[in-house]
């Protein structure tokens, strides 16, 4: 692919809603770091996340629940030195929002200010639209997030499917209704068949981001880290991958030890004097 050049403009929550308009799919996709940052900005993204995800994905956590403000902040900073182009979201872990919306301000303002992020992402639905309101009112943008939330993966039963039954798939349009009127730009739609995923995107005038969720979401969200292949045991239906770093990470490994060990590596190539 072509990649784009370093003079394109940084996109803006307003570029997002133009391209759903215009039925123009949107890119979205996880990073930790400013060096995977800068490789997801030049393959021309439009969206990066930082999401909670990094608890299981790079600190080896079960869930995201662990996942703290601090975490976010130093993650979200150090990504955002990475790109030029994309809308970096970063995700409001467990409990900053929850507890009152007095905190989530506290706490989503505190974020965008110390990371230089467009956005912060919130799971819930109807219930949270307060919350969402208080947050766009205080001029945080906001990206909601509906079907299998992470962060209640104890109370849901583990990594299930949402949406399945009649009245789920209806409370989820209703959801994401609430959550456009109260201001959200755009959604991420996890785990939910693709029959409800269509529904509610056409629900909605903002962008929906799908994954486990099926074509006719406005756009796509991968973790980086899965579609790479570095994490080898996370084998989701939904999941794609699009290397397979993970294997080639242990073979040049094993092949640095060898060299190591049997005296090839470092040769007088890479000597000096």
């Amino acid at each position: 692919m072509a990649y784009l050049s370093d003079s394109r403009k940084r996109l803006t929550i307003h570029d997002l809603l133009k391209m759903k308009r215009e039925g123009r799919k949107i890119v979205m996709i996880t990073a930790y770091d400013a060096l995977f940052a800068s490789l997801v900005d030049a393959a021309g993204v439009d969206m990066v996340l930082v999401g909670d995800s990094v608890a299981p994905v790079l600190a080896g956590e079960e869930t995201t629940i662990p996942a703290t403000v601090e975490q976010m902040i130093y993650h979200g900073k150090i990504v955002r030195r990475g790109l030029t182009h994309p809308v970096l979201v970063v995700d409001l872990p467990f409990l900053s929002y929850q507890v009152s919306i007095p905190d989530a301000i506290a706490n989503a303002g505190r974020i965008l200010k110390k990371t230089g992020a467009t956005a912060v992402k919130l799971e819930g639905g109807s219930r949270w639209a307060p919350t969402v309101a208080a947050l766009v009112g205080a001029g945080i943008p906001v990206m909601g997030h509906l079907g299998f939330t992470p962060q209640s993966v104890h109370q849901l039963g583990g990594f299930k499917i949402q949406g399945k039954q009649a009245d789920a798939a209806a409370q989820l349009v209703d959801d994401a209704i609430a959550i456009e009127q109260a201001g959200a730009f755009s959604m991420v739609l996890e785990l939910m068949p693709r029959p409800v995923a269509a529904a509610v995107t056409k629900a909605v005038s903002i962008p929906t981001i799908g994954i486990g969720a099926g074509p006719d979401c406005d756009g796509q969200v991968l973790v980086l880290h899965d579609m790479l292949g570095l994490n080898e045991g996370f084998t989701p239906k939904f999941l794609k991958r699009y290397a397979e770093l993970g294997q080639a990470a242990r073979e040049a490994i094993g092949r640095f030890a060898a060299e190591v060990r049997d005296g090839h590596y470092p040769g007088p190539e890479h000597t000096h004097g």
